[in-house]
């Protein structure tokens, strides 16, 4: 009789476990800003509950450019979850934001004379992503896939990946780089992902999106947007005629012009090359100075750090299912416009009012 109650009980027990689901969970996003507040960052403001549902069970030291993470379990220990932190108040973390020209999404990075960063993000031959922050997820990705195997070894097999900001970006590029390690065969395939990637800068041109989007479609990764916060619509982007698909009548426009009268190619090719190049100008611009010129700088913290070779595009593009809250007249009397701030619709207080809001 004992044993049928305690087969009983284990039986009860599993069946009431915490499990993750697609789709959009408004309690799991406020428990990762539960998660996030007050976590060493300046977005903390105002009062936010404090998590009780998860505890903290490790803690990174800092790696490549200030970056650092956390790792927690629920109570029933079936579920972990990675948080990884924002920017913080040095320089060298503000540059990992600014440092943002493109490189391909497969290839490899010498972080350390010890270390090169040998990645995947996407299957996509098209898709780039941000430099600063691929620098930022791979100084951090072997101490999280341990951490990830370790968990597997021990029966856990669902992970919730999370952060704000900056570590929204880098929640986004470290979920994309555990699909393509699963699909390699180098993490187990019945890991099951989940991602909350809240107030994060865009990472990647508009085929890494499509190919994330893709990877995690059903409802497995999430872009949270504060519509009157400026930093989800950073970095700066530039579309030139090369950021299209082969096949499309712009790139080709002068060819078949060609087939036009005399005074329709000479004006429509004249307006043609202005525009074009004007595009390509500023970009070369761009990959300048946000990429050789800000290269020196990271240097200076990360001297054995190789420049690897960028790619000739900064179409930035946001990636994952769009959460949009969008403010309204009780909002802006709650958190006024006046430029005093210009995070204030970027703090983890104003998310949390508007999530509490939007889903009452």
């Amino acid at each position: 009789m004992r044993n049928l109650i305690v087969i009983f009980l284990l039986l009860y027990t599993a069946t009431q476990a915490q499990t993750l689901k697609p789709g959009f969970d408004p309690a799991e996003y406020e428990g990762m800003l539960q998660r996030v507040a007050g976590r060493g960052t300046f977005y903390a403001s105002g009062e936010i509950p404090k998590e009780t549902n998860y505890q903290e069970v490790y803690s990174s030291p800092e790696m490549g450019l200030h970056n650092k993470w956390s790792l927690w379990e629920n109570k029933e220990k079936t579920i972990i979850v990675i948080n990884i932190r924002g920017t913080i108040g040095t320089l060298d973390s503000w540059l990992e934001n600014l440092y943002s020209a493109m490189i391909p999404a497969v290839g490899s990075i010498k972080l350390t004379n010890a270390y090169t960063f040998n990645y995947k993000f996407a299957n996509d031959p098209k898709a780039m992503v941000h430099i600063g922050w691929a620098i930022g997820m791979g100084s951090m990705a072997p101490d999280i896939v341990d951490k990830i195997q370790r968990a597997y070894a021990q029966g856990v097999k669902q992970i919730i990946v999370e952060g704000h900001s900056q570590g929204g970006v880098l929640a986004l590029l470290l979920s994309a780089y555990l699909h393509c390690q699963m699909a390699e065969g180098k993490l187990p395939q019945d890991l099951v992902i989940k991602s909350y990637c809240s107030a994060a800068p865009k990472p990647g041109n508009l085929y890494f999106a499509y190919d994330f989007e893709n990877a995690t479609r059903g409802g497995w990764a999430f872009t949270i947007v504060n519509a009157a916060d400026w930093v989800p619509e950073t970095p700066f982007s530039i579309q030139t005629v090369n950021d299209f698909n082969k096949v499309n009548p712009i790139t080709h426009v002068k060819a078949a012009l060609q087939k036009q009268k005399f005074i329709v190619r000479l004006l429509a090719g004249h307006i043609y090359t202005r525009m074009s190049k004007s595009t390509h100008k500023a970009q070369r611009k761009f990959d300048k100075y946000l990429g050789r010129v800000l290269y020196k700088r990271v240097k200076k913290f990360m001297p054995e750090y190789e420049q690897p070779r960028y790619t000739t595009s900064f179409n930035y593009m946001r990636a994952g299912t769009p959460i949009v809250f969008e403010p309204d007249e009780e909002y802006y009397k709650r958190y006024p416009d006046t430029g005093s701030n210009i995070f204030r619709n970027h703090l983890f207080e104003p998310y949390y009012y508007l999530v509490k809001k939007a889903y009452k």
